[in-house]
């Protein structure tokens, strides 16, 4: 029988459902147009192609998951294969980017409420909100892990709703000539393959974040890696009927919407589409706020149970939730939503998902040395060729990133170095 404490724990369809509410964002009911306008009808196929390259990341995260049961992700797999200082950078700078990206996330809730009710649209009302969401929002997860899954679950489904009815409707409405042509203006236009192919790459991360919880679920080394691969087969179903729906409802026209999803809607379903479509996107963003609410304190956890953070960061209360590194995380959020400096430090963002990528991919290869098979639930076939795949498709996505957001994401780097060795010698 199952402990008290493990029943809290989430089970295999509340992992999936956070990774769900972890990917699908705000940007799905937007980059519909954005793909369009780039690489017209083809975008459907892009969308294909960044799957497949997802994916070929993805299974190297399930089997570095299917090694360890705590907390940690990406800087558990950077330790183990690689040492104490690469696995700190990697849960450094993770850390560091998810509360910056919780900060991000509160005011872009709050900006899209106010849109919705205008009076609410002043910085005095927006800076309420966000303090408001980040509160309420920590306070739930220092009440336990049942609690945050119970909401995580019912705010995905609630964000899961009115794009699947969107889906189930619209079939009913494609016009099979608004697949044509191919591209835009007939003719395709060097480099909007790649263009695009980058764009759509963003709406698929996420699923990085599922790891870091381990140590909150049931049977992590068995069920992360299943449910890992089934949110990545979800979403892709989800994002390629959208942009064949989208499409088949407008058209050319989708490339020139500046809300495509829900001008489609409407166009079938007047004003309940445009109101659905509407609640959809704000339910949405609320429900990433609520799934980086639970993911982010678990990379101060890790590492405050390595060592390598004050133990204090790790402690729980008689919830099993970690209290202070949620206290810790809320706290700087707040600090960089009210201080409006956030955007500029989200730049670092896009640097900080290869800090983790990368380093997992190569772990894949190096752990098969230093970890017997018999301990893998999953284990990724063709030996390296699918971990060298998933690395040079991170370098090349990491090469077409401006140069000042890699500056920010290095400079992120290089400042991490001093508190590892003030925390080790500290430690000793």
């Amino acid at each position: 029988m199952p402990t008290e404490t493990e029943k809290q724990k989430m089970g295999f369809w509340s992992i999936v459902l956070l990774g769900i509410n972890g990917i699908i964002g705000s940007g799905i009911f937007l980059l519909p147009n954005q793909a369009m306008k780039l690489i017209g009808t083809a975008s459907i196929g892009v969308f294909v192609f960044d799957a497949l390259l997802v994916t070929s990341i993805t299974v190297c995260f399930a089997e570095c998951a299917s090694l360890f049961k705590v907390n940690g992700g990406p800087y558990i797999y950077a330790k183990a294969a690689f040492g104490e200082f690469v696995g700190y950078e990697v849960g450094f700078v993770t850390w560091a980017i998810r509360i910056i990206a919780e900060a991000t996330m509160a005011v872009a809730f709050a900006t899209a409420l106010g849109s919705v009710v205008p009076a609410w649209g002043s910085d005095f009302a927006k800076n309420i909100i966000v303090t408001l969401v980040i509160v309420l929002l920590a306070a739930m997860n220092v009440s336990g892990v049942t609690l945050s899954k119970i909401v995580n679950n019912i705010v995905t489904i609630a964000k899961l709703f009115p794009l699947l009815l969107f889906i189930l409707i619209g079939f009913f409405f494609i016009h099979g000539n608004n697949f044509h042509p191919l591209f835009p203006n007939g003719t395709y236009q060097n480099g909007a393959f790649a263009a695009a192919a980058i764009v759509l790459f963003y709406a698929f991360t996420g699923f990085e974040g599922l790891v870091v919880a381990a140590g909150d679920m049931r049977k992590p080394e068995k069920n992360l890696p299943r449910a890992i691969l089934l949110v990545i087969g979800v979403v892709t179903l989800f994002y390629v009927l959208l942009q064949v729906v989208s499409v088949g409802i407008l058209g050319q026209r989708l490339g020139l919407s500046t809300a495509p999803i829900q001008e489609a809607f409407g166009k079938i379903a007047g004003s309940f589409g445009t109101g659905l479509v509407a609640a959809g996107t704000l339910v949405s963003i609320g429900g990433i706020c609520v799934a980086s609410s639970f993911i982010t304190p678990r990379s101060g956890v890790a590492m405050a149970e390595n060592g390598i953070m004050p133990a204090v960061v790790g402690k729980r209360n008689h919830k099993n939730a970690p209290y202070v590194a949620i206290i810790i995380s809320a706290t700087i959020s707040l600090l960089i939503a009210w201080s409006g400096t956030f955007e500029t430090l989200a730049q670092i963002s896009v640097v900080s998902r290869f800090a983790q990528y990368i380093p997992t991919c190569l772990a894949v290869i190096v752990l098969r040395y230093k970890q017997p098979d018999q301990l893998r639930t999953f284990k990724v076939p063709g030996g390296w060729t699918i971990p060298i795949i998933a690395v040079l498709v991170s370098v090349w996505l990491l090469l077409q990133v401006e140069v000042g957001q890699l500056l920010y994401g290095l400079g992120a780097l290089v400042i991490a170095i001093p508190f590892y060795f003030i925390m080790r010698k500290s430690s000793k």
